[in-house]
């Protein structure tokens, strides 16, 4: 990709960040309401989906956008496959629930370039977000299956919490092909984001032992520059000792 298309891309996207980002949290409400919400209504039903396939839309359009930009079509679809998937996978019935996958390539997209400076914040953030996300999906697919052992949101999100974890009670599992997809996606999930943690606070701490190690460094100049001052003073006042007790002088 050349330097032009990368700034035509970079530009598009510094355009519809803010907007998208609004979507996909609009998505998110939309599609945990029509979730949690056991007694809405057929005709408020209806339009919680109407607006979740409108949002999926404009995402579907940001991607073909960004494509349309791409000189090199074939290298910008081999590097953003999420992004594919994200817009593709939705449109299956059966993988619905995996249309917050888009809502989450998003996010991290928007605050990703940030995560040094406030690590802190997106990891919180980012384990929240994939835990609720994860939450909602696997009771979406769930709670209708007569052998279903997650039928509310507190078994989901204690079923995720032990399963992010690694912990793996056992109690709750799931017994849908969505739902073990889910508890697929999110296993590997849970790994990916303990190894960008791990990666980002290794960094973090290399960075700032590089900072201290410059300061070491820095110190050790300026004390070597003060002490052949120091040196420097001692020779000139040495001479002018000895100049001061030279016979006839």
């Amino acid at each position: 990709m050349s330097e032009t298309d990368e700034r035509r891309l970079a530009h598009w996207e510094r355009r519809v960040e803010w907007p998208l980002t609004g979507l996909a949290v609009l998505f998110l409400v939309a599609y945990a309401w029509q979730v949690l919400d056991d007694r809405a209504t057929p005709g408020l039903h209806g339009a919680l989906e109407v607006v979740l396939w409108f949002v999926w839309l404009v995402f579907a359009v940001d991607y073909l956008v960004r494509l349309v930009i791409a000189v090199d079509k074939r290298r910008f679809v081999t590097t953003h496959l999420f992004d594919l998937l994200a817009v593709l996978l939705p449109v299956v019935r059966q993988l619905r629930v995996l249309r917050l996958l888009t809502v989450l390539k998003l996010l991290n997209r928007r605050y990703a370039g940030r995560v040094r400076q406030r690590i802190g914040v997106y990891v919180a953030a980012v384990t929240t977000l994939v835990g609720l996300c994860a939450s909602l999906a696997v009771l979406d697919a769930e709670r209708r299956h007569p052998d279903a052992s997650i039928t509310t949101f507190g078994d989901a999100a204690w079923w995720v919490l032990t399963t992010i974890t690694t912990v793996g009670y056992g109690d709750r599992y799931p017994v849908t092909w969505e739902g073990r997809l889910v508890a697929a996606l999110l296993m590997v999930g849970g790994i990916a984001l303990i190894g960008v943690v791990t990666g980002t606070i290794a960094s973090w701490i290399v960075e700032r032992l590089s900072g201290v190690e410059g300061s070491v460094t820095e110190a050790e100049q300026a004390t070597a520059a003060e002490l052949r001052q120091v040196r420097a003073e001692l020779a000139a006042l040495r001479e002018e000792l000895r100049a001061e007790h030279r016979p006839g002088v």
